[in-house]
Formats: structure tokens, sequence, C-alpha cells
């Protein structure tokens, strides 16, 4: 089977994710797309994670239902710092028949180099980089042909609609007491009303 990897913090996961994934799925013919909540992120500091883990799961769980080529994977929803060429490493010892694709954004194509063990990353998957506008494009192909020469990086670009939503956004507005309604599914509107979630104090 042919696998699409997104991880994030997924504090809340919102449309953009969504539809990353669902272009994805469709421009590269994939089987599935697996989010992969990560339970303690090597780039942030657990103490600034506005929400539990479990509430998190539950947002993506609630996210995707209905959409049976989206799963959700706790691969990473455990104790400890995960790094991605860990994940992929094992995923490749846990699941030897798929082929999986990692799908990240044009910032991080920009600064891959600078994470943990990056060049273990490219061997065990395809990276599917979404650029932000057809304006970038120019400096995606440049960093891609970069990546691919230097490290033999097996790189695609993925066109996907630009959608100016972030989860910092929808947080702040949710402590406020705003809608967050057509910037989240509204299984995860209702979730966070629900269980007041980004309430300040």
């Amino acid at each position: 089977m042919k696998i699409g990897i997104m991880g994030g913090t997924f504090d809340p996961i919102h449309i953009g994710h969504l539809l990353l994934g669902e272009f994805a799925f469709e421009q590269f013919e994939l089987d599935e797309i697996w989010f992969l909540p990560n339970g303690n992120p090597p780039h942030k500091d657990t103490d600034e994670m506005d929400t539990s883990l479990v509430h998190r799961v539950s947002m993506v769980k609630a996210a995707i239902k209905g959409a049976p080529h989206f799963k959700v994977s706790l691969h990473e929803a455990k104790e400890g710092v995960h790094y991605t060429y860990k994940t992929m490493l094992e995923f490749h010892e846990l699941y030897p028949g798929n082929e999986f694709y990692f799908i990240l954004g044009a910032d991080s194509l920009f600064s891959i180099e600078h994470w943990k063990f990056f060049k273990e990353i490219f061997p065990t998957c395809t990276i599917l980089a979404a650029m932000r506008d057809d304006k970038d494009v120019g400096d995606m192909q440049k960093q891609i042909a970069y990546l691919k020469e230097k490290y033999a990086a097996d790189i695609e670009l993925l066109r996907a609609p630009l959608l100016e939503i972030s989860s910092t956004t929808i947080r702040e507005r949710a402590a406020k007491g705003l809608t967050v309604h057509y910037m989240v599914p509204d299984a995860v509107a209702a979730y966070i009303k629900e269980h007041h979630l980004y309430k300040e104090g």
C-alpha cells in the first residue's frame, strides 16, 4: 500500500491539514493518509503545549470520521521525544510491504537539514513538499534539486491550496470565545466547545 504520513501536534487539527492530506492522496494516488499526532515533539517545549495529548488525538479522530482513507496512528502518541527519522525507520520494520510518502510544508523543506539524523529519512520514504503558492515554485524546485543531488533524496512537489489558517490563531480565537467554525471541521469545533479547550485561566 502507498501510505501518506502527516505528522504534527494537531493542537488543534484544522481544515488546512485535511486539505493537504486530501490533495496528496489524490495527486499521488495513495491508498491511505496516516495522521500522526506527536506526543512530545522535539521542536516544542512540552510546557507550552496547550492541550493534552488525549484531546488532540480525539480531535483528529473526530476530524477524519467518515473519511475511510484517513487514519490516525498513535505511534508517536506516547512519552518521550519522537524524531521523524526514527519513526520512519520503525514504520519500515513494522510495515515492510508499504511505500511511505512523508508530507511536509515548504518551511520544513528548507529547514530539513537541521533535523536530527535527517539523512536517515530519505531512504525510507518519498518526500511530498507542499508549496505555499505559485510564486515559490522556483525556489522550491531549486531546493528539491539541491537535496536530490546532495542526498539522493526522492522529493516531489505537492500542489495544494494555500490556506492562511494556523492552530495558533484557532487557539487564540477559542480563548477569546470567538467562533472557529469554517477553520476546523464542525466535529472539532463542537469538541473544543464541549471540553472548554483553550480557555484562558
